[in-house]
């Protein structure tokens, strides 16, 4: 096999086991984030939710929002959609409701109503994709240059920092053995194990914690390093519990923007995805399209119970590790996350990973996608000697760390929460818009865009 850096984009070439494998590595690379959203609703309406946001449901939703996103993307873009924490103060505020219909309401029917509100906010995608479609994506991007998408993508990644340490923090021998095996692999590994370091990170580190458990070692905290009791309790096939959403103005206008932040985020992914692998995907085949696969494929997820999709940067530091760029190796991963939906007894066993070895590979993760914020930055050469460059750049940092809890308001009496990232996003560009001196041109730079893998060369690539 060729040990080349030179990225695989068919990989067909690599043989079905190969390929299946790949797939495992990125199913594990969102299952930790993915199952944390629907364990975290669960807290906040005090453990009592038996349908809709549950584990099963959002494994279900990944999956299938995948497919149907890489279906309205041509089947070329190689992303992941995991579900959002963008909307978890949405949920823990449709929580807290006790007015209203919401009084003496049940934890169950109370979260079918901020799935309701999920369904409206994919659909305020839609009209983002409508504007994109209409003024064309060269006039939209104006808005959203190197210095403001770069530094947005670098607080993506250093904001789940603090997650990574919680977690790894657990135990941290676990952590340290899931990255310093990552590391090994990525670096010295031979043929199929060089491309697949995270999946071996999760193998080798279970492995380790099986025998701590075994020897009868626990945690430092004195808890338990692994635990079974759901994998006793699971049956092997069942349906995921599934229920419809409900709708009521008060959740709508408590979800509903938190779009705005979800899709500065969807745009900042797409830059990230594109800048990885190389290729043109905010203009082929096109930054409308994507947020249409992101958007409806949100509403669904809410129609049935789950939460809200988004593109995962998880799955983007598997690509920048592995350098296996085919969408197919995703679409793998999808099927088997919908598998796993239909089998309580396997994603009870998956969900026994210990925290500190999903933090010891979000050390990996979420440190990567950091990083390619940075060559998205150096890469289009931003010139951080002119002062409107530092304002703006400071201004994206300061907010989108600094926010960490989001920051609530309330409009109308209702509750609003716009997370660190969503607050970055808007004052970068209102700072883009208003500062004297932008002058970037989308499409304009080819020698500059390619390096974020968006570069122009005909007009022809925008259709």
């Amino acid at each position: 096999m060729n040990h080349s850096t030179e990225p695989i984009r068919d990989a067909k070439s690599l043989g079905l086991p190969k390929m299946l494998v790949l797939g495992i590595q990125h199913m594990f690379a969102m299952f930790g984030a993915t199952i944390l959203v629907p364990i975290l609703v669960n807290s906040f309406f005090g453990g009592q939710l038996t349908q809709g946001v549950t584990v099963a449901v959002t494994l279900f939703c990944a999956g299938f929002g995948t497919l149907f996103f890489h279906a309205c993307s041509n089947f070329q873009v190689p992303a992941f959609l995991g579900s959002s924490f963008a909307f978890l103060g949405g949920f823990a505020t449709v929580a807290g409701l006790k007015t209203g219909i919401y009084a003496g309401m049940s934890a169950n029917d109370k979260v079918l109503y901020a799935c309701g509100g999920i369904v409206v906010a994919g659909m305020v995608y839609l009209v983002m994709a409508a504007v994109i479609k209409t003024m064309g994506v060269k006039k939209v991007m104006k808005y959203v240059p190197p210095v403001v998408t770069g530094p947005i993508i670098i607080c993506i990644g250093l904001g789940l920092a603090g997650v990574a340490i919680g977690s790894a923090s657990t135990n941290w021998t676990l952590a340290l053995i899931a990255l310093v095996t990552i590391i090994i692999f990525n670096i010295w590994g031979k043929g199929m194990f060089r491309i697949i370091p995270i999946l071996m990170g999760v193998v080798v580190s279970y492995a380790v914690a099986f025998i701590m458990h075994s020897m009868g070692m626990t945690n430092p905290d004195g808890s338990a390093i692994l635990n079974f009791k759901q994998v006793a309790e699971a049956g092997w096939i069942g349906l995921p519990p599934f229920a419809m959403a409900k709708f009521d103005i008060s959740a709508i206008l408590i979800m509903a923007p938190i779009a705005v932040a979800s899709m500065m985020e969807h745009i900042g992914d797409m830059s990230a995805i594109s800048a990885t692998v190389g290729r043109n995907f905010l203009v082929n085949p096109g930054l409308h399209r994507t947020l249409v696969g992101d958007g409806v494929a949100t509403s669904l997820a809410g129609l049935i119970g789950g939460p809200a999709n988004t593109t995962y940067g998880e799955n983007t530091g598997v690509l920048e590790l592995s350098k296996v760029y085919d969408p197919l190796v995703i679409r793998i991963a999808a099927v088997f996350a919908i598998c796993l939906s239909f089998i309580p007894k396997v994603s009870s066993v998956i969900s026994t990973m210990p925290a500190s070895i999903i933090g010891g590979v979000s050390f990996m993760l979420y440190g990567m996608i950091s990083a390619i914020g940075v060559r998205n930055v150096v890469e289009n050469r931003v010139d951080l000697t002119v002062s409107r460059n530092l304002i703006i750049m400071a201004v994206i940092f300061v907010s989108g760390l600094g926010f960490s809890k989001g920051l609530t308001f309330a409009i109308a009496g209702t509750s609003i929460t716009l997370s660190g990232i969503a607050i970055a996003a808007i004052a970068g560009i209102l700072l883009n818009m208003i500062l004297p001196g932008n002058n970037y041109e989308f499409g304009e730079n080819p020698d500059g865009d390619i390096y974020r893998g968006v570069n122009v060369y005909t007009k022809n690539n925008e259709e």
